[in-house]
């Protein structure tokens, strides 16, 4: 426990000397629980993060029960691939809890019971009043070399070791499962000890968005751009009306790597032209509410299958009080007469899902709000309702302003859910362009 304090006041030097590219990191998060449907591994965003504004790239994720072979054969594949491993949880009293057994095999090392850290157990749980139970000493078990990371929040220290093991240089990290704990605990012992033994790298990123494009179209655009660029990482996600072009590039400073990312991404930014609504990672309704108020312009809404969720995204923007004024969910055939003005006659003659309805609701809303702006939709979101003529997943999307109303008619595939969320992906893309 002393060397261990000893080394908190006095940083150790750099231990990598290779190439700086070659330093990535893995991530262990142990427990049974977390293969279960009802625990998710959350530790593992978090370092990820961290890990990222250290220049450092994370390169594998497992999560792995609570058995020991299993454990130190996923330690020790990790240590042939990582430089830095990270291991989640396992760190408790229990029988199941295995992490420091599994690394010391792993790594060939020895445990040790370290009498510091078991007096300090023995305090804490006095202090509160309590007996410790025996099996509370296996805490104190450290891996030999191991530096002890205090756990201000929980009885279960961390473990921070790092030299030559299979044959390659390493940090190893053993941190409590508790995110709470975790988090403290990392932030406290850890990333300031990484940065000053890890070789200086700068991790940047840009991420475009794009709004209805198919995935396969768009990279099939992009891909002849980003594959020039071997130094920057192109990854395409694909929701439902969008997707995310992510660019990442490490170098040895923030500038060059910034200017590789930037460089790839204003390429592509380029070739899609303005199906590209966000170069900075913005979401489509922050974007839409740029607009309506560069363009002093204002919006009310009427939905029907969208059942709101349009509304409550333009909402989610704080400030979006001042461009948008409202609107009104309008299931019901009734409600689209009495609170959108669409005539009981046009709903008899072409059905409530109908082109003419959604201009009618844009125009009657727009018109009952007093908006420079106004969006209609109307559909059928499933999973019943629908008609050879009218099948699920057909929505028209309406958008009147004083230059006309424009209706667009699609035909969306996938689950209520998913059609909602393209229905109202597509309408805010329609104002988006409307307002450009």
């Amino acid at each position: 426990m002393t060397v261990g304090l000893t080394l908190l006041r006095i940083p150790a030097p750099p231990l990598f000397s290779f190439t700086l590219l070659a330093v990535n990191a893995e991530i262990i998060a142990v427990g049974s629980e977390l293969l279960t449907p009802f625990r998710a591994d959350t530790n593992s965003l978090y370092l990820t993060e961290q890990l990222n504004l250290l220049g450092v790239e994370v390169v594998h994720k497992s999560v792995v029960g609570d058995d020991l072979k299993r454990l130190s054969a996923t330690a020790e594949h990790a240590l042939f691939r990582s430089a830095v491993v990270i291991f989640t949880g396992g760190l408790g009293p229990t029988e199941d809890d295995l992490t420091r057994e599994a690394v010391a095999a792993a790594l060939g090392v020895g445990l040790h019971r370290d009498e510091a850290v078991l007096s300090g157990l023995a305090q804490r749980f006095a202090a509160r009043g309590w007996k410790m139970s025996p099996n509370n000493a296996k805490q104190a078990d450290v891996l030999e070399g191991a530096t002890v990371l205090p756990n201000p929040n929980g009885t279960a220290p961390g473990q921070w070791i790092c030299g030559t093991f299979l044959g390659g240089q390493h940090i190893v990290i053993l941190l409590p499962g508790p995110p709470h704990e975790l988090r403290a605990l990392f932030e406290s012992e850890c990333r300031d000890r990484l940065r000053t033994q890890l070789p200086p790298a700068f991790i940047a990123t840009r991420v475009l968005k794009v709004a209805m494009l198919g995935e396969s179209f768009v990279d099939a655009r992009v891909s002849p751009i980003y594959k020039r660029y071997s130094e920057v990482r192109t990854t395409i996600l694909a929701g439902a009306g969008e997707i995310e072009l992510h660019f990442k590039s490490r170098a040895p400073s923030m500038d060059a790597a910034q200017a590789r990312v930037d460089e790839v991404a204003d390429a592509v930014e380029e070739e899609l032209d303005d199906a590209v609504y966000s170069r900075n990672g913005e979401a489509l309704e922050q974007i839409v509410g740029y607009w309506l108020q560069m363009r002093n312009a204002t919006l009310a809404v009427a939905e029907s299958c969208t059942g709101g969720l349009l509304a409550e995204r333009i909402t989610q923007v704080g400030g979006s009080s001042r461009y948008f004024l409202g609107g009104a969910v309008v299931y019901s055939n009734a409600l689209k007469t009495e609170l959108a003005g669409v005539p009981t006659d046009m709903i008899h003659r072409h059905g409530a899902v109908s082109r003419e309805v959604a201009a009618a609701l844009a125009e009657g809303i727009r018109y009952r709000c007093e908006a420079t702006h106004g969006i209609g939709i109307t559909g059928i979101a499933g999973p019943s309702g629908g008609t050879p003529q009218k099948p699920v997943g057909l929505v028209f999307h309406a958008l009147a302003s004083d230059g006309g109303t424009e209706v667009v008619e699609r035909n969306f595939v996938g689950d209520r859910k998913r059609i909602r969320r393209f229905a109202s992906t597509l309408a805010l893309d329609m104002l988006r362009k409307e307002l450009m």
